[in-house]
């Protein structure tokens, strides 16, 4: 089968960063599927992995958005699946990814991909969707359907992928308040069109922004990028007892005791936990992807795809690692067919 890998860490633009291989088909083994690649999404995990291979002689496949149509299935999945079916997901970073005509998958992280949408509208969805609800959801513990004891929440990095879909997620929650921030005015409209009550600049006075309006202080914020920049602030502007989440790691250990007298909570979240650990619930990303399906069909949140840079080979994707290291792109980088 063609895929696209990697041997050693290369920046984005070099032709080895990504070469095109020919490579056996995998096989499913037990509770996993087969699946035949339509379209994929890149993220920035995937520069990041990227940037961290060993230069060991191994070829590593990258990869965590896929859509695609299951071919066969291993022992002991669920009736749930069959031959046929068309899916989406994340997958599991400890496993080849999905940059590949056929890819193998643990059934528990599989979600039954939104009818309304094209392969490439529904490969932009998974990572997204999962690392928005979990840290909404399982981490701050928003509720779908109660008001919560939490007003405001302040989304920072609103335009790129999870910022939108987590501006749609939140806009469903009862009685929120949701601010996003983004820098530049395609990005600030892109953060207003999918329901931000209000947008503010990241790179401006984050406290004078709030009090412009009335909004000294902020129930929950979620980090989605340059956090050792934004912490210092965010801090000072985060309310007594509230809930800070962080999607991405310090380069440096904040002063989380700046967030001590305030009762504060600092929480992580990290999509691949559940399938790196195999952990007990690792079957609720398949029940969250089939519930964003729903609510993807029934018109309530949509899918935040906004190029698709054509067929899945290495030269189109090296050019997707380059948009994304430029942290200047709108929703989601799409590829679609081999």
């Amino acid at each position: 089968m063609k895929a696209v890998g990697l041997y050693k860490a290369l920046p984005s633009a070099h032709p080895e960063a990504l070469v095109d291989r020919e490579i056996p088909t995998p096989v499913p083994g037990a509770l996993d599927l087969l699946v035949r690649v339509e379209a994929i999404a890149v993220n920035p995990a995937d520069y990041r992995v990227r940037g961290q291979k060993a230069d060991d002689g191994q070829f590593v496949i990258l990869g965590w958005d896929v859509a695609g149509t299951v071919l066969s299935t291993g022992p002991g999945v669920s009736s749930a699946f069959r031959p046929g079916d068309a899916v989406y997901y994340a997958g599991d970073l400890t496993r080849p990814g999905a940059n590949s005509e056929f890819h193998v998958v643990d059934s528990r992280l599989v979600g039954h991909r939104p009818r309304t949408l094209s392969a490439a509208e529904a490969a932009a969805v998974p990572l997204t969707a999962l690392t928005a609800w979990e840290a909404l959801f399982d981490r701050i513990g928003f509720s779908r359907t109660d008001k919560p004891r939490w007003q405001t929440l302040l989304i920072v990095g609103g335009a790129g992928g999870v910022g939108s879909m987590a501006i749609q997620l939140a806009k469903l929650i009862p009685g929120l308040r949701v601010i996003a921030t983004a820098s530049r005015p395609e990005s600030q409209a892109w953060c207003r069109s999918l329901g931000a009550d209000a947008v503010i600049d990241h790179f401006g006075d984050l406290r004078q922004q709030l009090a412009d309006l009335v909004l000294p202080q902020i129930d929950a914020i979620l980090i989605l990028n340059d956090s050792d920049r934004h912490f210092p602030a965010l801090a000072e502007i985060l309310a007594p007892q509230g809930t800070l989440c962080s999607v991405v790691p310090f380069k440096t250990a904040p002063d989380i005791n700046s967030i001590m007298r305030k009762s504060a909570t600092l929480v992580w979240e990290f999509m691949f936990t559940r399938s790196m650990f195999a952990t007990a619930d690792m079957g609720a990303q398949r029940d969250i992807l089939n519930t964003v399906a729903e609510l993807i069909d029934a018109g309530q949140i949509k899918s935040a795809a906004t190029h698709d840079l054509g067929l899945i080979h290495a030269a189109n994707l090296r050019a997707a690692h380059g948009r994304l290291e430029s942290q200047r792109t709108i929703g989601k980088l799409t590829l679609t067919g081999f």
